[in-house]
């Protein structure tokens, strides 16, 4: 049989991007592996990340709207998938490599915690107020690469290539990510979190159409679907046949003002937000518990150094449903009766 990933990689020698990160080119992945005959590197990549447990947990984990009844609102996980086709869609018109941009996108929150932004916030709270320990904090882009390398498959990891790992650690934060493919990733996954918000906020009547701000929405567009439109674009425009991924400064300052309008009305005070007392106070009480209680924590939950690690990592991949669900279970009286 023909070696299929060798063809693979000859095509994209020969039609990618100089710029592009060839997958015979990648530096390897944390242990040694043999190559498959189908499927480059990348490849790989993106179906351990598929198929991994991480992933498909969030399916139940909030993006804004704690638990929505609705089934048209986000979900941590449609969130990613928003990601990754707007970061395919700007990696094949530049011509850079689209299976790793992909496997970035989707690997990108596998380690964000239940109750979104709110949960993530609170759970770095526990480990800021931590009495005569080391400080330590929480953020999921780190945990995401925690949960690749060293939680799943039963402490195994998912042992990713060093590309894709890149990509996952700096896809927020002050680094830039080594690779365009991750650089496209970074801003792929503000393109799509403003957008699907806005438009979550309108489905909720928390917001209407009138109040964004008018001299954005005049630069990218009224609708959803034009401003990612105009938005994907401009990266291209101003992207093809450099070493680099950027917007124009009208277009980005308009999507930052967006984004500052939705931190304002939508992720700070909304009605979308008068839970997050609560959820604070659920993450704390199991934070709490478990530090002292570490010994009832499967250890099917993957390999922890130490007992605080344990703590958070359980913590971190708890769902929304299951975190509530172990709340009432360790904090809620239940009903007793004679029978």
């Amino acid at each position: 049989m023909e070696n299929i990933r060798q063809a693979i990689e000859e095509f994209e020698e020969q039609h990618l991007s100089k710029y592009a990160c060839l997958s015979s080119k990648s530096k390897g992945r944390l242990r040694a592996s043999s190559q498959c005959a189908i499927r480059t590197v990348f490849q790989r990549d993106k179906d351990r990340i598929i198929h991994s447990k991480a992933f498909r947990r969030l399916a139940h984990k909030t993006q804004v709207f704690l638990a929505p009844e609705g089934d048209h609102y986000r979900t941590r996980l449609t969130h990613t998938l928003e990601v990754s086709q707007v970061s395919r869609t700007i990696a094949r018109a530049l011509k850079l490599n689209e299976d790793l941009t992909e496997a970035i996108a989707l690997g990108h929150d596998l380690g964000h915690t239940p109750f979104g932004h709110e949960g993530e916030d609170a759970l770095n709270d526990c480990l800021k107020n931590l009495k005569g320990k080391a400080k330590k904090s929480f953020n999921h882009n780190e945990q995401s690469l925690r949960v690749a390398d060293k939680l799943e498959y039963g402490g195994r990891g998912l042992n990713l290539t060093y590309e894709v790992r890149d990509g996952i650690l700096n896809h927020t934060g002050p680094k830039k990510p080594a690779t365009l493919e991750g650089q496209i990733v970074k801003i792929a996954d503000r393109i799509a979190y403003v957008n699907h918000d806005i438009d979550d906020a309108l489905r909720a009547s928390i917001l209407k159409a009138t109040d964004l701000p008018g001299q954005a929405i005049k630069v990218l567009g009224q609708y959803q679907a034009l401003r990612i439109n105009t938005l994907v674009n401009d990266i291209v425009e101003e992207s093809e046949g450099k070493n680099s991924i950027k917007m124009s400064a009208k277009v980005h300052d308009a999507l930052i003002e967006l984004r500052q309008f939705l931190f304002k009305n939508i992720y700070k005070h909304s009605e979308a937000k008068v839970e997050d007392t609560k959820v604070k106070r659920v993450v704390e009480l199991l934070f709490n518990y478990y530090l002292q209680n570490a010994e009832q924590i499967s250890e099917a939950n993957g390999s922890s150094s130490s007992k605080l690690e344990k703590v958070c990592d359980y913590i971190a991949g708890m769902t929304d449903r299951f975190a509530i669900a172990k709340f009432n279970e360790l904090y809620i009286p239940k009903v007793w009766s004679l029978k």
